[in-house]
């Protein structure tokens, strides 16, 4: 990880939640980073829930619970020895909003077509919708959970 704030047109962005899918979707972006010479930003976006305050600890701080998952999913989708620079960023507030922000100039924006929270039948989800339909730069929405083809092949 990098603290270099890359230029934007070397900057693939992707959206992370910790789920199979989002894993999927930092494997895509390290391929397509390996190939375009870009850096990786990898965003998760945390929010409060409908019920904070209601019988949650007053010391939960839900920032510090998404900045592990972030640090855990990304080394379990490309392990330590990553080929790519990867920055990570954690911000509040709504996924698709924040993820249409950070992704303004990028090279592209990489999501997974479902994650957490999604309902099993839907073939795309509220984010990953949402930001393929508003994204200033080009959206590449992950589907499956099929490992990526050996890059010589």
């Amino acid at each position: 990880m990098s603290n270099v704030n890359p230029t934007a047109a070397t900057r693939i962005v992707v959206g992370v939640d910790g789920s199979q899918q989002s894993q999927q979707a930092l494997r895509w972006a390290a391929r397509l980073a390996t190939a375009t010479h870009a850096s990786i930003n990898a965003v998760a976006v945390w929010d409060y829930p409908v019920t904070y305050g209601w019988g949650l600890p007053a010391d939960w701080n839900p920032g510090d619970d998404m900045k592990k998952l972030l640090t855990e999913t990304v080394e379990l989708a490309l392990g330590p020895q990553r080929l790519v620079d990867v920055t990570l960023t954690i911000r509040q507030g709504s996924a698709a909003h924040v993820l249409l922000e950070e992704s303004t100039g990028a090279l592209m924006l990489v999501v997974g077509s479902r994650g957490h929270g999604g309902f099993a039948g839907l073939l795309l989800g509220s984010v990953s919708a949402a930001v393929a339909e508003h994204a200033t730069c080009p959206v590449l929405v992950v589907h499956g959970d099929q490992p990526l083809p050996d890059a010589t092949s």
